[in-house]
């Protein structure tokens, strides 16, 4: 069994000591009707899988190292500090620094896994991401979480709707967008012999659940939910679950709609466009990301390789700046939600009947 030395503990207990050193009088000023950011993990419990597949790699025996840059509740990292605080370290509001010392961490033998929102993980640690990590080749896991507009009235700044092209676009990392926490913890659990550095990008905790637990995953490859002749929805992360719904409401109405669950968006899995492509008159791609870049591009970038003649829509967030609501209203204006994209995809399953009406 590998061991891993101590590299958090002064830190984690030196946060440990501050919270307990608080006067009790601080907890009588608390409103009952407060929120409270310890209490996340109740509210949001995805949050749980992603601690959970740590742990549960650190009992294995693998050196399991996590940091977070003070939001340890917000990703649930939480859970793996009191676990393991000796394998810990919060950075503070310094997810750049986090990210380049997590690349020292990969040097001496142990396996990283940091998180922050993807706003700053994929995009303000780009530099950061580019050189220290993947030019290198560390074995380093990047966890960027309430990804695409999932973090609603934090604001565009805090949106992340770029990080799929940024991420994709720098040589040597994959990129990884599971649909909820039982795929999210089996992706962490297959990164302990995956040799590459790995951007995660996960939501908010929330995410309606569509694969059982200890549901096997494979880098790279897809998987087929269903298969259509009429129309082929291809998803990521969030955008999953609410694309088995529209296919259900559309294969309900008459029409024959397969359904593709890309949780890796880097490496593609090829094979699995290319036989929808060959199987149906059209595709569409469904992501909570602009339609630039994203798996949209991934997608149009292989059918413009092999030089096939089938259809491709790109559905998403039309290269603009997210506007700031609550999370759901947000998909519901975008058009992510089941009926948004059952509504998007029969415009476009109208548009094609119409154009080959003329033709």
């Amino acid at each position: 069994m590998t061991t891993t030395p101590s590299i958090g503990g002064a830190t984690a207990a030196g946060l440990n000591a501050a919270s307990a050193a608080q006067p009790s009088s601080v907890a009588t000023l608390r409103s009952p009707d407060s929120w409270q950011y310890r209490a996340l993990n109740a509210v949001n419990p995805g949050l749980n899988y992603l601690s959970d597949a740590l742990i549960a790699l650190a009992r294995e025996g693998h050196p399991v190292v996590a940091g977070s840059a003070d939001l340890q509740y917000s990703n649930g990292l939480n859970r793996f500090a009191q676990a393991y605080p000796e394998r810990y370290v919060q950075f503070g509001i310094s997810e750049q620094n986090m990210v380049s010392a997590a690349a020292g961490l990969a040097t001496c033998g142990h396996m990283p896994f940091v998180a922050t929102f993807a706003s700053f993980m994929a995009l303000l640690c780009c530099e950061q991401i580019r050189m220290d990590v993947a030019y290198t080749k560390l074995p380093v896991r990047l966890i960027g979480h309430h990804t695409g507009i999932s973090l609603g009235f934090y604001g565009t700044s805090h949106h992340a709707t770029e990080d799929i092209s940024t991420t994709r676009a720098i040589a040597g990392l994959t990129v990884v967008s599971p649909a909820d926490g039982p795929q999210l913890a089996a992706a962490i659990k297959a990164s302990a012999t995956w040799p590459e550095p790995i951007y995660f990008r996960i939501g908010r905790g929330r995410d309606p659940q569509v694969y059982a637990d200890d549901t096997p995953f494979e880098f790279g490859r897809a998987i087929v939910h269903s298969v259509g002749r009429d129309l082929t929805l291809i998803a990521c992360g969030i955008t999953l679950h609410a694309s088995l719904a529209a296919a259900t409401a559309l294969n309900a109405a008459g029409y024959s709609v397969g359904v593709i669950d890309m949780p890796t968006i880097k490496p593609l899995d090829r094979a699995a466009v290319l036989k929808a492509a060959a199987g149906c008159s059209l595709l569409m791609t469904a992501e909570e990301h602009n339609v630039l870049g994203g798996l949209g591009s991934a997608v149009a970038e292989v059918l413009a390789d092999e030089g096939t003649g089938v259809r491709l829509y790109r559905h998403g967030i039309h290269d603009e700046y997210s506007l700031i609501a609550p999370p759901n209203a947000l998909y519901a204006h975008y058009r992510l939600d089941a009926a948004g994209i059952e509504q998007v995809a029969r415009e476009q399953l109208e548009h094609r009947g119409a154009r080959s009406a003329n033709t």
